[in-house]
């Protein structure tokens, strides 16, 4: 099963405001389009996705990411993440006659494909399935297959909210990278430690707070 993924992306002046202790305003911006251009860049490399589309709102990120392969959807709804990914769902399963959809955070800068193929393999066993993040809290990945509804419930405690609305939680090992969203100083430190793709390095090699 090939998949097409919707990754959803802030206008960068408003991504990464839990960074503020990392990056300052001069650099979040660019930081959060570096994790997205890792991101993507790694999922266009991935043996099981079909395409990439961005929903994004932001002129110089859906430039940016366009440059890599992926696709663009702007977020019409302007009415949050969950509407975005709703909306872009549709959008694209409309497009290529109701394929597999899942949606995946921007913020994956240490994302590896061969990972990535493992969830997404796992998550053609079910109609609807979620991986939860490395805090245990949230989902880094909800997928729908062929003909279902994607219905997200990303936010706070989204992983209890996708468990709650009937998607499989997906248990698997060494897929750290896919797990490894960035949203505090020490998310980034931790994916740096995994590794992460050209884009965030060069800038987080700016960046004192996580160079001690």
């Amino acid at each position: 099963m090939q998949w097409t993924l919707v990754v959803p992306l802030k206008p960068l002046p408003l991504a990464k405001s839990r960074l503020a202790d990392t990056a300052d305003d001069g650099l979040r911006p660019g930081l959060a389009l570096a994790f997205a251009q890792d991101t993507v860049a790694a999922a266009l490399e991935c043996a099981a996705v079909r395409d990439v589309v961005v929903v994004t709102n932001d002129a110089l990120a859906a430039r940016e990411l366009a440059a890599l392969g992926a696709g663009t959807v702007p977020d019409l709804p302007r009415a949050g993440l969950n509407e975005a990914l709703a909306h872009a769902a549709a959008v694209v399963g409309a497009a290529r006659r109701a394929g597999s959809v899942a949606a995946l955070n921007a913020d994956l800068p240490a994302l590896r494909a061969a990972e990535l193929a493992r969830v997404l393999d796992a998550a053609a066993e079910f109609p609807r399935s979620f991986l939860p993040d490395s805090a245990e809290r949230g989902t880094t990945l909800l997928a729908a297959g062929r003909g279902r509804e994607l219905r997200p419930f990303f936010g706070t405690d989204s992983r209890a909210r996708h468990r709650a609305s009937g998607a499989v939680e997906l248990s698997l090992d060494a897929v750290d990278s896919v797990r490894q969203d960035v949203d505090t100083g020490a998310d980034l430190r931790a994916a740096l430690a995994l590794g992460v793709g050209p884009h965030t390095a060069a800038v987080a090699a700016r960046l004192p707070a996580v160079q001690q």
